[in-house]
This record gives structure tokens, sequence and C-alpha cells, in this order.
């Protein structure tokens, strides 16, 4: 059986009740929420408001409107770059962003849009000195990656949106590690957009993200469509979520989220972190004892997200031995953050990332250690 440790892309496994809310989405519902008046897409329509005022009260949200469903994280971050950002606009991102951040804003500096990344220590840490004498002039926009796909960093994320705040600037919060890891309160931190992903740590199905979009802020929409109301009218509707949402919605995602949310509710937000932060503790703790591995740790750790590098091979090729030789399933290579591996020295090859989730065990981790001392000893 596989030992899966790639947390960091999807949870896998499910809780029981995930796998249960998509599969009765599919078969006892079926309709399309918000088109019709017939029993199941009332059904439909009432799981999806369901759904958004449970991520509305998990991420203290005041406004449940102001929940907008996507397909996944990227297409979140896409749609406020894309729709915030002008020609002219200056914007700052941290030395730790994903692509998800960094390939929008190359496109958008052909349209005169200039991005300026502020300097992260060796191990991944935002500098709030740094970014507060940035934060003058004011730019547009500033974007922090709430923990490192890579390493598992955390950012001061509250003392940024204070920075943030006190210079009237919006941050848009890229969540996708950490939502369902770590407390997140857009109303308390005055988040300006918060992005993340349905399937990793909130438990539910892929093809589904969350963007939230403080009421103030005029983002234009990336898509303009049938949205189930006002048809009438040519020009996209102005309120939200309807302005962002055009298009059949996943439902059977949304149902899955929503159970995914119930999971964590119940099992508690506390339990989950401390759970995958111990095991990424004691994975550290096990791999920090084989010679020939270096660690890349973060200065605070905000995932069960750890990295390294075993001296004289490849990241892949040590992936692809734990693959064929244990059934281990372990990320290699870049991770789709090159930003994050040029502050933390790994380019060009990237790292080994093993990332723990809620469903990972101590035995599960402790095989990983064992494997590769073995694979190591062998090799010697």
């Amino acid at each position: 059986m596989t030992v899966y440790l790639d947390n960091a892309a999807t949870s896998h496994p499910k809780p029981a009740s995930v796998y249960a809310a998509v599969a009765k989405a599919l078969a006892e519902i079926g309709a399309s929420p918000g088109r019709s008046a017939y029993r199941s897409a009332r059904e439909a329509s009432a799981l999806v408001a369901e759904a958004r005022s449970k991520v509305a009260g998990f991420f203290g949200i005041a406004d449940p409107a102001r929940v907008v469903f996507t397909k996944n994280a990227t297409e979140s971050l896409n749609v406020v770059l894309k729709g915030y950002l002008r020609p002219g606009d200056r914007v700052l991102i941290s030395g730790m962003e994903h692509n998800a951040v960094v390939r929008p804003l190359h496109r958008l500096a052909s349209c005169g849009v200039a991005a300026e990344r502020i300097p992260c220590s060796p191990r991944g840490r935002l500098d709030c000195a740094a970014l507060r004498a940035m934060l003058d002039p004011a730019p547009r926009l500033v974007v922090l990656n709430h923990a490192s796909n890579v390493n598992g960093a955390l950012q001061p994320a509250e003392e940024v949106a204070a920075l943030c705040g006190r210079a009237g600037v919006p941050l848009l919060l890229d969540a996708a590690q950490t939502a369902g890891v770590q407390p997140i309160s857009a109303k308390d931190w005055n988040l300006g957009m918060l992005a993340c992903s349905g399937h990793k740590g909130l438990l539910g199905p892929p093809g589904l993200g969350i963007l939230y979009i403080r009421d103030d802020l005029d983002v234009l929409p990336l898509m303009e469509g049938g949205t189930g109301n006002r048809s009438e009218e040519e020009e996209q509707p102005e309120l939200c979520p309807e302005r962002f949402e055009s298009g059949t919605g996943n439902l059977p995602a949304v149902a899955g989220l929503s159970a995914g949310l119930d999971f964590i509710t119940r099992t508690g937000l506390d339990a989950i972190r401390r759970h995958e932060l111990d095991l990424a503790a004691r994975l550290e703790k096990g791999l920090a004892k084989i010679p020939g591995l270096k660690l890349f740790r973060p200065e605070e750790r905000g995932t069960g997200t750890v990295s390294f590098a075993v001296e004289g091979l490849n990241p892949a090729d040590v992936g692809h031995l734990l693959d064929e030789a244990f059934d281990i399933a372990v990320r290699t290579g870049l991770h789709c953050a090159p930003l994050a591996h040029e502050t933390l020295g790994t380019l060009p090859e990237g790292t080994v990332r093993a990332s723990v989730g809620y469903a990972t065990t101590p035995d599960e981790v402790e095989f990983l250690v064992e494997s590769l001392r073995n694979l190591l000893l062998h090799r010697g």
C-alpha cells in the first residue's frame, strides 16, 4: 500500500464523509444550482449556499456573498491580479511566491504592471522591515504566500496585514497551503483578498477554489457569461458572487468541501495543526540523523511540508527510488515555485518534498526515514 506524502499537492485520503457527500451530489441531486426552480435544482442551490456560509464562518468573513467559488487557488489569484491591477500599478510580492502569482505578473509586466520582490531570509521568512520601507510610496497591492509549498515556512501574515492596513494597501493572502491548518480571519486581519484551494487542508475534492474580495475593492471578473439571473442584460451582474461565477459550478466539489469543513470543525483546527506539525518535527528529527542528507528548515513552520536534498543524487532520482523500492509518494523538483527555491538556494534541481496531512500516521513518517537510511546505506 502506498505511503502517501504529497499532501501539499492534494490531501489524501479524504474523510469518508467527503466521498459520501460527493457521491450524493452526483447521484441524488445532479442538477445545476441557481438555474431552475424544480426540487433537485433547489437542493443544489441550498447546498451551495450552505457551503458558502460555512466558508465565510470558517475564515471570519462577515458576508457570505463575498465568498466566490473558482476552480482552484490559481484561478482565484488570477482573478485578483488580472482584475484589480491596472497599467502603471506597482505590486509587492514576497520572495517565496508560487508560479500562480509569478506567471500572471510576468504577463502583466507587458501591460505596464511593475512587480517588486520583498526580500526573505535564506530560510524563507519575510523581512517586515523591508516591507515597511517598500510601502512608501504605497503600491496598489501586496501579495503574500501565507506558507511556502516548498519548505512550509510560515509568514507573519497578521503583522504584514497590519502594515498594509496602515499604508492603505490591500493584502492578497495566498492561503493554498494554510487553509484548514492555520487560523485565518479575514475580518480581524482586514484582508483585502484571500485565495485558497478546496482540495488541500480543507479536505475537499479537486476542482474547487475559494476567493474572498473585500466589498470596497473593485475587481473585474476574469470571465463573463451565464449566472442564472439578469439573463436579459448583456452586461455581467455587479453583485457578488454572481459577478465572478459564470457558468455551471462544480456541485460535487462544493458538497465535498462542505463535508471537509464539517470534519475540520468536529476534529478541531488546533488538533489538526498539532498533528501535522508534530509529524513534521518527527520527520525532520529522523532525517537530520542521516549522513549526506540536507534539510531546508524554515524559521517558523506553518504546515507539515518538509524539504530535503541528498548529496550526490538528483531529487528526481531520490523520488523515483522511493517510489520504486518502497512505494512512497513524495514530490520532487521545483514544486512550481522557482522563486522560493532561489530564496532557499536550491536552484536548479530543487528538493525532495515530503508533506504530511491529517491522515498521515507516525509509522508512515518512520517508514520514510528508515527507507531513506536504507537507500543511502545501500548506495554506500
